[in-house]
């Protein structure tokens, strides 16, 4: 794994020669050694095609690509982070909580409206989360941001997870997901401002959950 925790807000990453990562511009806070930072144009693993899906999804949060021989301390704006590593499933996230990633991993885009049909379009309307999330598959490792922490949660048949659409961060594994609506505990308190939305994640995988409802 090329990412260490420093703390919950810092991780270093060690770089390798003939190996690369790829960041947010703007997450490099310091770093050591013969290392060089370049835009990135190409979109990362995946090629032409799948940079057309993120810029067509909104989903082109701007990367750098991290090359030479090092170790690059990564953090932003202060954000909690979460290490996640893949061991060949594919790892669902937005692009805008993308900190760092293994150069390994293949990058693509998906419509959430795949997985969910008229239930993840409207998740998008409702969240203010892209119809679009960006894809890692493969073997490495993915640095994630959040609000006030993370926690992994288990998804296993039979037992789905229910979660608030606004403290989702990410998931992997092979998860359906949908959204239903239901009174929740804010409208009973008066807190809410109409109906409540679950995001409902079935199947085997596990879902990473945020310490807060705020958007990065």
């Amino acid at each position: 794994m090329p990412f260490r925790e420093i703390n919950s807000k810092m991780i270093e990453a060690t770089v390798i020669p003939g190996q690369r990562l790829f960041s947010q511009r703007g997450a490099m806070l310091a770093y050591r050694g013969d290392v060089t930072f370049t835009p990135n144009v190409s979109g990362g693993q995946g090629g032409l095609m799948s940079m057309i899906g993120r810029r067509v999804a909104g989903e082109a949060t701007p990367l750098m690509t991290v090359e030479g021989s090092g170790t690059v301390l990564f953090g932003h704006g202060g954000h909690h982070i979460q290490v996640i590593a893949l061991t060949g499933d594919t790892l669902y996230v937005e692009a805008d909580r993308l900190l760092a990633f293994d150069g390994t991993l293949e990058q693509g885009t998906m419509f959430m409206g795949s997985q969910g049909g008229v239930m993840g379009m409207v998740r998008g309307q409702v969240t203010g989360q892209g119809l679009f999330t960006t894809t890692l598959k493969g073997h490495g490792s993915v640095a994630v941001m959040a609000h006030g922490g993370v926690i992994e949660l288990p998804i296993a048949p039979g037992r789905p997870v229910h979660v608030d659409p606004q403290a989702y961060v990410a998931h992997h594994g092979d998860v359906r997901n949908k959204l239903s609506a239901a009174l929740g505990w804010r409208d009973m308190v008066g807190r809410g401002s109409g109906e409540a939305f679950q995001l409902e994640l079935s199947g085997s995988g596990a879902v990473y959950v945020q310490a807060s409802e705020e958007k990065l």
